[in-house]
C-alpha cells in the first residue's frame, strides 16, 4: 500500500519525463534543458538543482553522551531516537509538505522509509541505465545537474532531484555532502540559519533499505555531530 501511494504522489514527475522523452528526440539537449527549467525551475531560482555533493566522503563519529539522552521511537517499520522536544511524524513524498513551510512553532522531523528497490520501480526504464538499487538512484540523483542533462535519464534525475528536495531555506547557503556512518551512507543538504536549521537527509543501509529524514530544527539545537548521532539510530524493524 505504501509504495502504491508513493507511486501515485509522483505521476506528475514521471508524466514529465515522458514528455522529455518526446523533446529529446526531435529538438536535442539544448531543448531538453530548457524544457525542463520551463517545467521545474532553472538554476536561478532553484540553486540546488546545479549543484552537487563534495567529493570528499565525511566519515562521522557517534556522540554516545548525546544518544543517550535521545527518546526511542517506533514506527510500523522501523525505529528510531530522536531529541526531546522534536515532533516526529512518519510521510510519504507528496508536493504540500515537501514544497511549503510548515508554520507551527515547534520543530519537526518528517521520517519517510521506504524497502530495497522501492525507487526503481518508480521508474523501472532507470534499469537501462545501470540503475539496480536504492543507493545507485539516490546517488545519481544527488549528483545530477540541470546544465549537465543531455538524456532522458540525466532529464529524470534532475527532476527527481527537485521532487525530493523540500523546503530547506535560502538555497544559496546550502551545504552538501555525502558520508558513511557503520552500514549507513547517504547525502545530506544542510542550512545552518537563524533563529532555525534545516537538514534535508537520504540514507541507505546495507540492506538497500531507504529512509528520509527532513528536519526543521526551530532554535538551533542540532548540529552535525547530532545529526549522524540520531541517524545512527535509524533501524529497520524484523
Amino acid at each position: 500500500m505504501a509504495s502504491k501511494r508513493f507511486v501515485k504522489y509522483l505521476t506528475s514527475a514521471i508524466a514529465l519525463i515522458l514528455c522529455a522523452a518526446f523533446v529529446v528526440k526531435f529538438g536535442g539537449p539544448n531543448i531538453l534543458r530548457q524544457y525542463i527549467s520551463f517545467g521545474i525551475g532553472s538554476c536561478e531560482n532553484i540553486p540546488i538543482l546545479c549543484m552537487q555533493p563534495d567529493e570528499k566522503i565525511f566519515l562521522p563519529e557517534v556522540n554516545n553522551e548525546y544518544r543517550d539522552t535521545l527518546v526511542p521511537q517506533t514506527f510500523p517499520k522501523f525505529s528510531i531516537s530522536a531529541p526531546k522536544g522534536f515532533t516526529l511524524i512518519q510521510e510519504l513524498i507528496k508536493r504540500r509538505y515537501y514544497k511549503k513551510r510548515n508554520k507551527g512553532d515547534g520543530s519537526v522531523i518528517y521520517l519517510i522509509y521506504q524497502e530495497p528497490q522501492a525507487l526503481i520501480r518508480l521508474y523501472p526504464d532507470v534499469r537501462k541505465a545501470g540503475v539496480k538499487d536504492n543507493r545507485e538512484f539516490i546517488r545519481r540523483m544527488s549528483y545530477s545537474n540541470l546544465s549537465g542533462v543531455n538524456t532522458i535519464t540525466d532529464a529524470f534525475f534532475v527532476i527527481m532531484k527537485s521532487v525530493f528536495t523540500p523546503d530547506v531555506g535560502n538555497q544559496g547557503t546550502v551545504k552538501m555532502i555525502k558520508f558513511e556512518l557503520g552500514d549507513k551512507a547517504g547525502y545530506i543538504n544542510y542550512n545552518l540559519l537563524k533563529p532555525e536549521n534545516y537538514f534535508d537527509c537520504i540514507v541507505v543501509d546495507k540492506q538497500d533499505n531507504l529512509f528520509k529524514l527532513y528536519i526543521k530544527d526551530r532554535g538551533n539545537r542540532l548540529d552535525l555531530n547530532k545529526l549522524f548521532t540520531i541517524i545512527s539510530t535509524l533501524k529497520v524493524l524484523d
